[in-house]
């Protein structure tokens, strides 16, 4: 028979630390409430469940890159143009897009919340168990290049593979170079139905030929992206602009974007 005393080195060597945490508590609750030996168990199962639980948010958090405070809390839906709160809070409750790998493209000039609407979107499909990154796209481009150089491309795209939606901001500040941009093309067509993307621009598809070094290569993107996609298009005044107003102005500015 097992020695109780071993207990907590047993519990700890098989790394169950709901159990280390709550067996005692537990176990006494049990003894006063007449509890089943079944039901002990399952109460030590629910608090180890908590407590993985727990620890994968915060990793998935860590791991995602996502600035702070852009959560879809603290984003202003009242002076926000070309979409609605309900529309955005569907894609947050309703998550088949990401099921399907299908994307968002949020439109618009600089300043108008792209990139915390971007966010906020991805905080809430953390909570909800999904894993996500975010990147700059000059940073993307970047890292994806000299993945290239060293022939570690292939690699590099298939441990993405994990992040169940890849977010890529500012894509339209990505330098118009032929190595850089083809292995951007080669990260979406990698994608492609099978990992959503979310992309943030201040240039409509139009001017995408600034971006890819060439026009087919511009269309071949736009097209695997747009396949299955949700297209935003935000209007309205700068979010930093309207703070940078208000501050000259003596207003105290709560929230930035």
């Amino acid at each position: 028979m097992a020695n109780v005393a071993s207990l907590p080195i047993m519990l700890k060597e098989l790394k169950l630390a709901g159990f280390t945490q709550h067996w005692e508590d537990l176990a006494q609750k049990a003894l006063d409430e007449q509890w089943l030996p079944q039901q002990y168990l399952a109460e030590l199962c629910a608090q180890e469940t908590s407590v993985r639980c727990h620890r994968r948010l915060q990793r998935y958090l860590r791991e995602s890159q996502l600035p702070p405070a852009k959560q879809l809390s603290r984003f202003d839906f009242t002076d926000a143009q070309g979409i609605t709160k309900a529309q955005v809070m569907a894609l947050v409750q309703q998550t088949y897009w990401v099921k399907q790998a299908e994307n968002i493209l949020l439109f618009g000039a600089s300043g108008v919340g792209k990139t915390h609407l971007a966010c906020g979107i991805a905080y809430a499909l953390i909570e909800q168990g999904h894993q996500v990154k975010f990147t700059t796209a000059t940073h993307l481009v970047q890292s994806l290049q000299h993945a290239k150089e060293t022939l570690r491309l292939a690699e590099v795209l298939t441990r993405m593979d994990k992040y169940t939606v890849l977010i890529i901001d500012d894509i339209g500040y990505v330098k118009r170079d032929n190595q850089e941009t083809m292995a951007l093309f080669e990260l979406i067509a990698h994608r492609y139905e099978t990992g959503s993307l979310i992309i943030t621009s201040n240039q409509p598809f139009s001017d995408w030929d600034q971006i890819f070094d060439n026009g087919m290569m511009a269309v071949a993107a736009i097209d695997r992206l747009v396949h299955h996609a949700t297209i935003l298009e935000m209007g309205g005044e700068s979010y930093r602009m309207k703070a940078s107003m208000q501050r000259r102005g003596g207003k105290k500015v709560t929230d930035d974007n």
